[in-house]
């Protein structure tokens, strides 16, 4: 059977758009095909947003998609405002590398970088094939790969990639649903927060990034009423700033083996740079190129530690949010519009008037309440966890054995380059995965400077 691919790429978000990018750069003929159903490239979950307001929550110098140019995205947005592009940056009033650009426009940077590729790659005889489908099922032999598309229709490939991207809590069907999402409003939907009453009480479910996304969307729809934000521990996301280098202490020690010493060591080195009067930021920014090695190294007991006892902490502190979206929460706050109260969701109430009632307990309290609210959105993150996605790939490929879930049940196991591993701990000769359904095996894997390094790495990889 004549194949339809050297390479069949499962997504065509940002991961698999740079693994593209990549391969086109290298020598040697390709024939690539993406499946992905959106009808651009590049865009994905997190950069098919289309307001002003949603922007990265990394400035221009952190998020370049070359792992050969950190300069890249700043390079790209100095030309691009100088010929007229993004006239609001001119408000944010700091250099060009420190901008926050709207994840809309970072989409056109990543599209532009591909159009190029596609020219270098012309050069060596390689082709990119967008194929609008959604991936239902792949079948792997010793000698292809087979994915089957929604409509029926197959692809045959030497080698196919899982680069399938976030599945976005608010916007992924679960096998064992609270209901949640059908009583909700989308985070980013800014058109259908417009049909509310101005003035109504709006409910929220989580108070991380995805929490700051959905109070700008309000916002700009003209909302001016009581927000209501809950989560399990009341945590917000800190301001991203721009503090100065600090010293590479996990570079330059390595004995520091465990999340515990980690902590540990990054509390002192930040005591240190508060006395000094410098950010703590500084220290904790010098941590995530090492992530990577601490998690794999660390014990499922010593993970899981972590994730139970550290993890939200870690997230806001790590995770921050951009200057504008944070001064609009802070303002909100403070103003008593918005309140953030630590409680955990447990279910929807049957609710004769209009609106929404979720049942809740707060922390510290053994008894549930009900909260009503005109609305509510589901801003709980990302879902992780494969096996309770209610989408017919990874269901599928869980159940087909070709994969198995990821320490902890964070997205699939992989080998160190990427080969999936499948239900027996066997790497996979001619199936492989990169980007955040890597969750488990790195930690951080969802990062623009992630995603980028691991295409690089995978490119090669392939076309060896």
């Amino acid at each position: 059977m004549n194949p339809n691919a050297d390479i069949l790429v499962i997504g065509g978000g940002l991961s698999g758009t740079l693994l593209a990018v990549q391969l086109l750069r290298l020598p040697g003929r390709k024939k690539i095909v993406i499946v992905e159903p959106r009808v651009e490239l590049g865009r994905g979950e997190a950069y098919s947003a289309i307001e002003l307001g949603h922007t990265l929550n990394g400035n221009a110098a952190r998020m370049s998609v070359d792992p050969d140019n950190p300069d890249d995205l700043t390079q790209w947005l100095t030309a691009h405002i100088a010929g007229g592009g993004w006239p609001e940056s001119a408000e944010q009033e700091v250099p060009v590398s420190e901008l926050f650009p709207p994840r809309g426009l970072f989409g056109v940077y990543v599209q532009q970088r591909l159009a190029e590729a596609r020219s270098v790659g012309a050069q060596y005889g390689s082709t990119v094939e967008h194929v609008c489908a959604e991936v239902v099922d792949v079948q792997t032999t010793a000698d292809a790969v087979q994915l089957t598309l929604g409509e029926g229709r197959e692809l045959h490939g030497g080698h196919a990639v899982i680069a399938t991207g976030m599945f976005a809590a608010a916007r992924t069907a679960q096998k064992k649903s609270s209901g949640l999402n059908a009583a909700a409003l989308d985070p980013w939907d800014v058109a259908a927060m417009r049909q509310l009453d101005p003035q109504a009480t709006v409910l929220i479910i989580g108070s991380g990034l995805t929490m700051v996304d959905a109070v700008v969307s309000l916002e700009q729809a003209g909302h001016r009423g009581p927000i209501e934000v809950f989560s399990r521990h009341g945590l917000l996301p800190h301001v991203r700033r721009q503090p100065p280098a600090w010293e590479d202490f996990l570079g330059n020690d390595q004995s520091i083996r465990t999340p515990r010493q980690l902590l540990r060591e990054l509390r002192r080195h930040c005591r240190d740079a508060i006395a000094q009067g410098i950010d703590w930021q500084a220290p904790l920014d010098t941590v995530r190129v090492h992530i990577a090695q601490l998690w794999s190294q660390a014990t499922d007991v010593q993970r899981r530690q972590f994730v139970r006892h550290v993890r939200p902490w870690w997230e806001s502190h790590h995770h921050r949010s951009p200057p504008l979206s944070a001064r609009l929460v802070e303002r909100l706050h403070r103003e008593g519009r918005l309140r953030i109260q630590a409680a955990s969701f447990k279910g929807l109430e049957p609710n004769a008037e209009d609106g929404v009632s979720i049942r809740l307990r707060r922390r510290g309290e053994s008894e549930t309440c009900v909260v009503h609210g005109a609305a509510l959105i589901n801003s709980s993150g990302i879902e992780y966890d494969w096996r309770r996605v209610a989408k017919p790939l990874p269901q599928q490929l869980l159940a087909r054995g070709l994969v198995q879930p990821g320490p902890l049940a964070l997205g699939i196991a992989t080998t160190a380059d990427g080969a999936v591993l499948d239900a027996e701990g066997r790497p996979a000769t001619r199936l492989f995965a990169m980007g955040p359904p890597l969750r488990g095996m790195w930690w951080e894997s969802t990062a623009v400077t992630d995603v980028a390094l691991q295409a690089k790495a995978l490119a090669v990889r392939l076309s060896d």
